[in-house]
């Protein structure tokens, strides 16, 4: 049995504590965490960063542009494009507008609730052609509502200028008299209405000629995107750092007990030695007791004994004579 309890407790006590490290459990979860923390840093932390880079630019650009006084179209359009940095740039054009060729953009929501953008070309004098965002109108349904026609005297108008989108997965039709679209993208608009158009094109700004309700201007708001890039920068450091927390707390936890164990072991090899003198105390005592009850039962047999033989013999007158 000593030999058994030492193995047993010597055995788990040569066992390394960072054997824990190779359970399933903790493999995988460390595998998670490694994920996490991988996206955390390389893709979530610098998509929220990046959105808020692009809004702190966006507002710059707004409030520059909003500073000074509208240009000419062509001084800020070249050839129709436009360059990034000149998005939201307030411009003026003057021409007529080509109802003919209106396109209602579907699917967009507004202030209001779900809405329809009218997109009207626009030709100017010079004889270049700019898509017009003339606002959007409210709906209640799939079909498009009534809205204010475009005037078709020349005018003058003011706008921001807008950079083209990227072309929709679904194609143009024409319903109810409508040409709907689903996207901003005058490559689209010019196959379907045959109208050349420029590449960018021009919001139409409040109180112009020909506004439907004017597309708001994005509020100079920088929002939560730089909080919650920061936020997955420390979820990605906290994360290992929590497995490491608990990886820490699980080995002392088992060098704890693997300590206690091996008290418990030293405990019962101490009890094992010093049995077998307490059992030898226990036999000489026990073996003192027998013994001493033996020699009481001897002495009563020979008692016993010398009692019989008295009463059996014959008395010194009886055997001699009186």
């Amino acid at each position: 049995m000593n030999t058994t309890v030492e193995d047993r407790y010597a055995a788990r006590r040569r066992l390394p504590a960072w054997r824990v490290l190779l359970k399933p459990g903790w493999v995988i979860a460390a595998l998670i965490i490694a994920v996490f923390s991988y996206f955390a840093f390389t893709f979530l932390a610098p998509w929220q960063l990046g959105k808020d880079s692009d809004i702190v630019e966006r507002n710059e650009r707004i409030t520059e542009a909003f500073s000074h006084d509208p240009l000419p179209v062509s001084e800020v359009f070249s050839r129709g494009a436009l360059s990034p940095s000149d998005e939201w740039r307030r411009v003026t054009l003057t021409g007529r507008y080509l109802p003919h060729a209106e396109a209602v953009l579907r699917m967009r929501a507004s202030d209001s609730g779900p809405a329809v953008q009218v997109l009207t070309p626009f030709r100017t004098d010079d004889g270049a052609t700019y898509l017009i965002n003339r606002g959007f109108e409210p709906t209640t349904g799939a079909g498009v509502p009534e809205y204010d026609a475009a005037p078709t005297d020349e005018v003058s108008i003011v706008g921001v200028a807008r950079r083209n989108e990227g072309t929709p997965d679904r194609q143009p039709f024409t319903d109810e008299g409508h040409l709907q679209v689903y996207g901003i993208n005058t490559e689209q608009i010019s196959q379907a209405t045959g109208e050349q158009l420029a590449r960018d094109y021009v919001q139409l700004t409040e109180g112009e000629p020909g506004e439907v309700s004017a597309m708001p201007i994005p509020k100079l708001d920088r929002g939560s995107h730089l909080s919650y890039g920061l936020q997955w920068i420390a979820f990605g450091i906290m994360a290992p750092l929590g497995l490491g927390y608990f990886l820490y707390a699980e080995m002392r936890e088992r060098r704890r007990a693997r300590d206690e164990e091996a008290e418990m072991g030293t405990a019962v090899e101490e009890a094992a030695n010093t049995a077998p003198e307490a059992d030898d105390t226990t036999a000489h005592e026990r073996h003192h007791r027998i013994s001493r009850r033996e020699q009481r039962k001897r002495f009563r047999e020979q008692l016993w004994d010398e009692d019989e033989v008295d009463t059996r013999s014959p008395s010194m007158p009886d055997r001699y004579g009186r």
